[in-house]
């Protein structure tokens, strides 16, 4: 099966550069993506070969989210807490670990399809996804691979280990995270963070990247608290006492947030081989702060956290907290928004090749080139330009919907799921 853009104008993620003629998408994991001159006259029907009119339309690569969670995707209208919370500790206890207790297998597979839709929708092909559910641990990470495989979203996943629910739930997520490893997907060894994870668990899991030869996934200093924490048990800094246990030596590992480092954790991390997600508007959600990412090194994508799943809106807002934070440029947030790719193809990660591309039906009321491309992608182009998505060479998203499920069924089963979490919930 060969998907052919007709009369497309390609921009070329890497140079910016403008082409314009037709084009040949390949199938399969690492498909290419070639110019064709002209267009096949016998095309096959019974092949799968098709050909999409791309006239006035702008081909790119699709998007990658370096920090989701998937899990929170129910979430969205529910029951507030009893008590508003004053501060970060008092969110999580009351809001997102309230909700990841309360998940079981069926609300996680809703949360999953959901998200996945709103990601293939919004030009999202590539997820890495930092899952929890306490209580429903075991198969939770084949339940989110089998989601997002059946919309057609490639995916880096880990189990979001902790020592704060007891040693039973914790050598649960050790063994749903070896089991995953084990079978052969790729995936990462996740960890909520420094502050409810003990010497003991952070042995084993770094144990576990080395013996699948991936990395850690956890959150690092998002709130001052997890500092503090870690100085007053360890008597060391959270970035500290993960470059000890040679986390940040893994060219694999993501450390999402690192809001509040000093200044020689910066230079660890500038240093190191470790990459860092920054989502803001989970920082500003929760009251935590922000920070100034320029010391920090070239090793920078952005998440969202599991605010939405609009990577998009994820840069957009990245560049406005930027302008206040590290008067950050066009090229920089740009560099940052793709920096992903660069990740995955470093690391050997399938699913993110050339043959994944969004089809943006952009209403400019101005010119558009490589000369002012980053000027439209700050301002102008967004998740409502996504016509179609190619996703390894298939086509998932066609004038604007799902190819791959029925849309209606899947939020059908999610608003289903989410009454029944929040009746848990109350």
């Amino acid at each position: 099966m060969t998907i052919y853009l007709k009369d497309a104008t390609y921009i070329d993620w890497k140079t910016l550069s403008f082409q314009k003629g037709h084009l040949a998408v390949a199938p399969g994991d690492g498909g290419s993506v070639s110019v064709v001159d002209p267009l096949p006259l016998d095309l096959d029907p019974q092949t799968g070969d098709t050909v999409l009119d791309c006239s006035g339309k702008l081909v790119t690569k699709s998007f990658g989210c370096g920090h989701h969670h998937i899990y929170s995707t129910l979430a969205r209208g529910m029951p507030a807490p009893a008590k508003t919370p004053q501060n970060f500790q008092e969110i999580l206890q009351s809001v997102w670990w309230h909700l990841d207790k309360n998940l079981d297998l069926e609300m996680i597979r809703a949360s999953a399809l959901a998200s996945a839709l709103y990601c293939a929708k919004n030009g999202v092909t590539f997820v890495i996804d930092h899952h929890a559910s306490p209580f429903a641990v075991e198969n939770s990470l084949q339940t989110v691979r089998n989601a997002f495989e059946l919309v057609g979203i490639s995916h880096l996943l880990c189990y979001e280990m902790s020592d704060r629910d007891g040693d039973a739930i914790k050598e649960k997520g050790l063994a749903e995270t070896e089991t995953y490893l084990k079978e052969g997907n790729q995936g990462l060894v996740g960890l909520h963070a420094s502050f409810t994870v003990g010497d003991d668990l952070l042995k084993k899991a770094v144990d576990l990247t080395e013996k699948y030869r991936t990395g850690i996934h956890v959150h690092v200093a998002e709130d001052l608290s997890d500092q503090d924490h870690c100085l007053k048990t360890y008597n060391k800094r959270v970035v500290n006492r993960f470059n000890e246990m040679g986390i940040l030596d893994r060219p694999r590992t993501v450390l999402a947030h690192c809001l509040h480092l000093d200044n020689r954790e910066k230079h660890l991390l500038a240093e190191s081989n470790a990459w860092v997600a920054e989502s803001v508007e989970s920082n500003l959600n929760n009251n935590v702060g922000l920070t100034d990412y320029r010391d920090y090194g070239n090793n920078i994508m952005l998440g969202t956290d599991g605010m939405h799943s609009d990577m998009l809106r994820s840069a957009k807002a990245a560049f406005f907290v930027g302008q206040g934070t590290e008067a950050i440029g066009f090229p920089d947030i740009y560099k940052r928004f793709r920096n992903i790719h660069h990740y995955l193809s470093s690391n050997d990660f399938t699913g993110d090749g050339e043959n994944n591309l969004v089809i943006l039906d952009y209403d400019t009321p101005t010119e558009i080139s490589d000369e002012n491309f980053l000027g439209h992608f700050v301002f102008g182009i967004e998740s409502r330009h996504v016509e179609s998505v190619i996703a390894n060479g298939e086509l998932i998203v066609k004038n604007r919907e799902l190819q791959t499920m029925d849309e209606n069924e899947i939020l059908t089963f999610a608003r289903e799921m989410g009454t029944a979490l929040w009746r848990k919930l109350q």
